[in-house]
């Protein structure tokens, strides 16, 4: 069965892995992370970005060049601060792509929904493809959507814990709400392939994941683990898993058996 493309705004993607750049001890190594995920999407922090002195170093010069930039507003505690980063991604000539973070909570990094719904009006307005990060609420999804959102980002647990899934019920609510209409893409906490692929086997488009590969021993080789996670949860989400019953049922028919 061959799987349709990822699509986002006017993009459309093959792979369903997308990865940060945060954290890494090189940037030589992020770069070698990024090319073992075989990941299409990389965000990267804008202000994390030397844009005032291109002749410097810069992260930007190690993504590869395959790669689609999402910038993202990380960051920003405030409505007006996200906008302004986000016009500084514009002016910098990266893609109108943009994943949008508004945290004022330093302690929980949880998002402020009630700015990021804000923000996205304003920034959809203004011609952006929006990719707000969320909570697990089925209700600020739709207020996202109808903010005009091109996706949807959901935390599985809160950022860089590694916890992945706390309790997924509202994800896969989200999933029953919004598939097809916009995509879910699980954001934050996940850390193991298992993670990844069980945000794919409950219905999610994508997933985006940093810390577990940049933070991981060996980050090249677990970036190749996310990776196949992805692939494996999205496979088996296409193949339809077996119902979950109470009682133990036989592998072989009983019916035609000789006696």
């Amino acid at each position: 069965m061959q799987d349709e493309k990822l699509k986002i705004g006017p993009h459309e993607f093959s792979s369903r892995f997308m990865i940060g750049t945060g954290k890494y001890d090189t940037f030589p190594l992020m770069k070698e992370a990024l090319e073992a995920s075989g990941s299409e999407i990389v965000t990267v922090a804008v202000r994390r970005v030397n844009l005032d002195n291109p002749k410097e170093e810069s992260l930007l010069d190690y993504i590869p060049k395959n790669m689609t930039l999402l910038p993202n507003t990380a960051g920003c505690a405030t409505v007006d601060e996200a906008v302004r980063v986000a016009h500084m991604a514009r002016a910098a000539g990266m893609t109108k792509l943009l994943k949008l973070e508004v945290i004022n909570d330093p302690e929980t990094l949880l998002p402020d929904m009630v700015g990021t719904i804000e923000a996205t009006k304003i920034l959809v307005e203004e011609g952006f493809v929006v990719m707000p990060y969320m909570m697990q609420d089925p209700v600020s999804a739709s207020r996202l959507v109808d903010a005009g959102a091109a996706a949807v980002m959901p935390l599985a647990s809160p950022i860089g814990s590694g916890q992945g899934f706390i309790d997924f019920s509202f994800i896969k609510l989200i999933v029953k709400r919004f598939k097809g209409v916009v995509p879910i893409v699980v954001d934050a906490g996940l850390g193991a392939p298992s993670d990844a692929a069980l945000a794919m086997e409950i219905g999610a488009d994508a997933v985006l994941i940093n810390t577990a590969v940049a933070k991981a021993k060996d980050p090249v080789l677990m970036a190749r683990a996310m990776k196949a996670g992805v692939e494996a949860g999205r496979m088996a989400y296409l193949a339809g898993r077996i119902p979950r019953v109470e009682y133990a049922t036989p592998s072989s028919p009983t019916q035609g058996v000789v006696k």
